[in-house]
């Protein structure tokens, strides 16, 4: 079994903007989600993992090996597909395959093409692998960067942001692909701030919120976490924008009164309103909106764009 252990990690760029804070983890083998908004320090974490980063402070290890010191070791059990995973335009599925099996040292020929035509097959592309990497769907590129991952059979897989201008249909596809993996006694770390890529999928998640963990659990923890604190009433079409001033509103569905609402609140007091059992998504807005509303830290690293929680 993998074990990846995170002992009080901090990361901090140059100016002093400080991205982690004293993260503290244990991921073992399966699906893992990292689950925040974005600035939230998930990229500087993964990034740290697939040794891209070396952090300020802190220690990792993982199957033992020190990450600081054994670099070279620990990429070798490693594969990476970042957010803007990009290929050779011009080269099919099947070369730019290839050439990345070349690189990782893959040889003979033979062998590298049985390995291709396999991978090919695990992630649904071998009807496509003569097809143009420039030519392949959004879903598909996604997949040709697992597939490009899984050359030298990594026994880590660290995924950011993968469904990110997916539709629905190859976002569920991707996450189905991702979860067959990880029965194959690897450990995939999933990066996201998309709450479903991670609902379904993932035995354990942790919530990042300005570089610090602010849980660290199964979903269905998460989720109790919020028992109480979701609401369900009948509001008028003339109240629903000042009622949105004043809480987290998950949804507003149109009905015969004006909106039926869902809100995520300690208490709700313009009303009458039902206490409902909380789903992973109510319980994120939970502790992004209300459980975490301390103030951020003045060093905090907050990226120059609007950060929201969903």
């Amino acid at each position: 079994m993998q074990s990846i252990e995170i002992k009080g990690l901090t990361h901090s760029y140059k100016g002093g903007k400080t991205a982690l804070r004293n993260v503290d983890l244990e991921i073992g083998s399966g699906m893992f989600g990292l689950l925040g908004p974005n600035g939230a320090g998930k990229t500087t974490l993964i990034r740290i993992l697939a040794t891209l980063l070396k952090p300020t402070e802190g220690r990792i290890t993982i199957d033992g090996l020190d990450l600081q010191h054994q670099r070279k070791k620990v990429r070798l059990l490693t594969g990476y597909l970042p957010q803007e995973f990009s290929s050779f335009p011009r080269l099919s599925a099947w070369e730019f395959l290839d050439y990345i099996a070349c690189l990782k040292g893959i040889r003979p020929r033979q062998k590298r093409m049985s390995l291709i035509e396999k991978i090919l097959e695990d992630v649904g592309l071998f009807e496509a692998r003569d097809r143009k990497a420039g030519h392949l769907s959004g879903g598909m590129k996604r997949r040709l960067g697992i597939a490009q991952t899984l050359i030298g059979d990594p026994r880590i897989m660290i995924v950011d942001e993968p469904t990110v201008g997916l539709d629905p249909e190859e976002r569920v596809r991707f996450r189905n692909l991702l979860s067959d993996l990880s029965r194959q006694d690897k450990t995939i770390i999933l990066s996201t701030h998309i709450v479903g890529d991670i609902s379904s999928t993932c035995s354990r998640i942790a919530l990042l919120d300005l570089g610090r963990v602010i849980f660290d659990g199964t979903p269905a923890d998460l989720a109790s976490a919020a028992r109480g604190k979701v609401w369900r009433a009948d509001v008028d079409a003339l109240d629903l924008d000042a009622i949105k001033t004043k809480y987290p509103v998950i949804s507003a569905v149109p009905s015969v009164r004006g909106y039926e609402i869902r809100v995520v609140a300690n208490r709700y007091d313009e009303g009458p309103a039902d206490s409902v059992e909380p789903n992973l998504e109510d319980a994120y807005i939970y502790f992004m909106r209300l459980h975490a509303a301390a103030a951020a830290p003045p060093d905090a690293f907050v990226p120059s764009e609007e950060r929201s929680p969903l």
